[in-house]
């Protein structure tokens, strides 16, 4: 019997180490999910399996070879080139930024976008089923969450009315966040030739279930001209129309111009990341169009679209993102739903603000995960401490995930300032050259500090 004994627990510390080893972790990380599946032999696998599994070699590859499909041809339609924005248009302090986030081709600088922002909830929605209901070619949608609801099902209506009347429509949603939604839900629009499909690290029972490795992003984009992305996902609780939240606080934005090529690139990458080569998209000028880019034009946006997922080596967002709060002199305003930042962003966030700097972090008043919200009361009152101001938003529940840098930069789009954000999940983020946008961002933020009580 102990020679049995002493058999198991060889053969699981060999598949232990096999496990933790074969992915690329931080030390910290092998070693505690060592310990937990040495010490754990039953337990310690199964929650290995729903938290602490990394992205299959196979789900990788897909993902990024997908990274050289028509990413040239999208470029060279930015229409121009680094050296001409840098000497006409842009700050010196963002030059280097703006470089690091496009040091892979991944993120051309795009100039000429018209930016709108929406706050309220009806106006968001209806402006988005408006210029849904105006497509000529294509409707491709992206959402983190699609819920069989009310909202969910007047979504999906329009969308059956135009695939029926000739617009190609497509959808990609993650299962996870979009618990108790079934693919059979999306048969009426596949049945008039709509395409749906669940994104590639969720397409079977065992890893939607898992927590982590996630699609994250919330983008729709119509004809390639129109994209819109930020904290909105596809449900009743989006519009307030439920109880345990009630006022729902989230912020979108609307891209018009060469950007929306850009949003409507990640779409194309991801389904066919998530699709067999028989249905995967190819370059087409109805896609793709051709933008009439004037470059005297001075009374539009100039963003970078910044994509991020744990199928890059380094934290390529997160880091970002770090750059860009480094660079501020004044002040550094976060809204964000959940706040569980690791040691560098804090970091960022106590020298900045011991060096004067006018940190502000906003977070809701409510849970909605309550396990999440505890870690985010915790680093509260850590960041408190450490000099940073935080104000709690009382109105309903704060979804928003923007950034406002001086009054020079702003970001918006789905990452959130914790940890499955910056490494676990696939994001999307739009960075904001247009002190217009950022004043409006701040202005907005202020405003939703009359709903908020300042924690001390």
């Amino acid at each position: 019997m102990a020679n049995i004994i002493t058999l198991i627990l060889i053969v699981n510390m060999i598949i232990s180490f096999y496990i933790v080893f074969r992915h690329q972790r931080s030390v910290a990380t092998s070693w505690a999910w060592l310990i937990i599946l040495l010490i754990f032999p039953v337990a310690g696998f199964i929650i290995y399996g729903f938290i602490g599994r990394g992205i299959s070699k196979e789900n990788l590859f897909a993902i990024n070879k997908q990274k050289h499909i028509s990413l040239d041809k999208v470029n060279k339609m930015q229409a121009y080139s680094l050296e001409k924005i840098f000497s006409n248009d842009t700050s010196h302090k963002a030059i280097q930024l703006i470089k690091y986030f496009n040091n892979q081709k991944e993120a051309p600088l795009s100039k000429n976008n018209a930016i709108e922002i929406y706050t309220d909830n009806q106006s968001n929605f209806q402006k988005i089923f408006n210029d849904m209901q105006n497509a000529h070619h294509t409707i491709n949608v992206e959402y983190y969450s699609f819920m069989n609801d009310q909202l969910g099902n007047k979504f999906l209506n329009l969308l059956i009315d135009k695939a029926k009347n000739g617009i190609k429509v497509r959808i990609i949603f993650d299962p996870w966040g979009s618990l108790g939604t079934k693919l059979s839900w999306f048969k009426p629009l596949i049945k008039v030739g709509g395409e749906v499909i669940p994104f590639i690290t969720s397409q079977n029972n065992i890893k939607k279930y898992r927590i982590n490795y996630h699609m994250h992003r919330k983008i729709v984009v119509i004809d390639g001209k129109i994209a819109w992305t930020g904290g909105y996902n596809i449900g009743d609780q989006y519009i307030g129309h439920n109880k345990k939240f009630g006022y729902w606080r989230d912020t979108n934005i609307r891209l018009v111009g060469p950007a929306a090529l850009l949003l409507q690139e990640r779409f194309v990458m991801d389904w066919n990341a998530s699709n067999d080569y028989k249905h995967t998209i190819k370059f087409s000028d109805l896609l793709f169009p051709k933008c009439n880019n004037d470059p005297y034009n001075t009374n539009h946006s100039t963003v970078q679209v910044v994509n991020d997922g744990p199928d890059k080596e380094v934290p390529y967002l997160r880091n970002g993102m770090i750059k860009l709060m480094m660079m501020a002199k004044e002040s550094i305003w976060i809204q964000t739903p959940y706040l569980i930042p690791d040691d560098p962003m804090i970091a960022t966030w106590v020298t900045a603000a011991t060096s004067g700097v006018d940190v502000r972090i906003m977070i809701p008043c409510m849970p909605d995960h309550i396990g999440i919200y505890r870690a985010t009361e915790w680093y509260a009152n850590y960041l408190m401490n450490m000099g940073i101001k935080i104000y709690i938003y009382e109105k309903g529940f704060l979804h928003a995930k923007t950034v406002t840098i001086d009054n020079d930069f702003s970001t918006v789009g789905s990452m959130n300032q914790d940890y499955r954000s910056y490494l676990l999940n696939f994001e999307d983020e739009i960075i904001i050259y247009d002190n217009t946008i950022t004043k409006q961002l701040k202005d907005i933020f202020k405003h939703d500090m009359c709903e908020c009580y300042q924690l001390t």
